[in-house]
């Protein structure tokens, strides 16, 4: 026997008492009960079961007043039996009232028994829907705390919904970062926004699933075209022609959290473009002055590209854009050069190579 049976009150008086044809005690029972069942410690199910069996009972007999006080005891409790509010409401109003405005759930079952007693609960419920929109908790804050809280479980479709912000959103992504019950390949959108040595369990992730599929090679001479781009300053011509290499959408960089994680998104590109090392330095060393005058730079971007492996590059580029990237590129077919109806080829795109490059004294120790 449960503890919550063992420490009911004996009750057997009143019942005696309800026997005598003179008095009726039904009120004084249902609003007893009702009391104890507020008050009591615990509402275990057979407590609940108890009560819903007794009110249920007792709610179409008594007076008015009677419903009308305990519907205004019950309806705010949440653990109050939904068939108990639904006796309360087919009272009609004013006590359906009460329970419309009140209860903290609302149940079909109880829709059903107010409409049914005729009282008209449409204004209530416009109300109470109007109340509850602006009570409602502010969803970016809601999610920010959800991440915050180690303990609330993120199933998929909470954590698919939680990395379409933390993409851009750098203090929704940390905390994401920090947990521990998420998978380091579930983690891949935020592959920006992670320190190197988290970078690297992303990539390790993403490298064990890529390699179990095959992917398209690059774009014939994508390398020359983009070293010869970025030799002439044409920036835009570059990302263009980057973007349609590896079928993304144009812009694709405005996607980087941030002006300084451009470079990372940029360098993940080259590597699932397939350029050698010796291209992307040129890179590096040519499409921007300004990153290019920082040898420390230069060489975070070199290290950064030689942990990345092209088939892993491809899927955390996909992740990050929240794009899937086709499995045919355009260009990627061979094409020979002197076939009838083929351009020649321009004697300015030869490769690159890495003895044509001047690189900065802290790279030419290691590169």
């Amino acid at each position: 026997m449960t503890s919550s049976v063992i420490d009911a009150p004996d009750v057997t008086g009143l019942i005696e008492l309800s026997r005598d044809p003179g008095l009726d005690l039904k009120p004084v029972i249902l609003r007893v009960q009702t009391d104890l069942f507020l008050a009591a410690p615990i509402r275990d199910r057979a407590v609940l079961s108890s009560f819903a069996s007794l009110a249920g009972g007792l709610i179409p007999i008594v007076d008015d007043e009677t419903a009308l006080t305990v519907a205004t005891k019950l309806a705010p409790c949440p653990e109050t039996p939904q068939s108990v509010l639904a006796a309360l409401a087919a009272r009609g109003s004013p006590v359906c009232e009460i329970v419309i405005d009140t209860a903290v759930v609302i149940g079909p079952t109880v829709i059903t028994a107010a409409l049914s007693s005729g009282a008209d609960i449409g204004k209530a419920i416009a109300a109470r829907e109007e109340r509850d929109r602006l009570n409602a908790p502010d969803p970016e804050i809601a999610d920010l705390e959800r991440a915050r809280d180690p303990h609330a479980r993120l199933d998929r479709a909470t954590l698919d919904r939680l990395m379409v912000r933390a993409r851009r959103e750098a203090d929704l992504a940390a905390p994401l970062l920090g947990r521990h019950d998420i998978a380091a390949a579930d983690l891949a959108p935020l592959w920006l926004h992670a320190e190197p040595p988290q970078r690297a369990k992303i990539h390790e992730a993403a490298a064990a699933t890529a390699a179990l599929r095959s992917h398209p090679q690059a774009p014939r001479d994508i390398g020359v075209v983009l070293t010869g781009l970025s030799r002439g300053g044409d920036v835009k011509g570059f990302l263009a022609a980057l973007a349609e290499g590896l079928g993304l959408p144009g812009g694709f960089l405005g996607s980087a959290p941030n002006p300084s994680s451009r470079y990372d998104l940029l360098t993940l590109a080259l590597r699932a473009a397939d350029l050698s090392e010796a291209e992307a330095v040129y890179v590096f060393l040519t499409l921007n002055p300004t990153v290019a005058r920082s040898a420390d730079r230069v060489f975070e971007l070199v290290q950064l590209f030689r942990s990345l492996t092209r088939p892993a590059a491809r899927d955390l580029l996909g992740a990050i854009l929240d794009v899937r990237l086709p499995e045919r590129v355009s260009g990627a077919e061979h094409r020979p050069y002197y076939a009838p109806d083929a351009a020649k080829p321009r004697q300015a795109a030869e490769r690159i190579s890495s003895r044509n490059i001047i690189l900065p004294g802290r790279l030419r120790q290691s590169v």
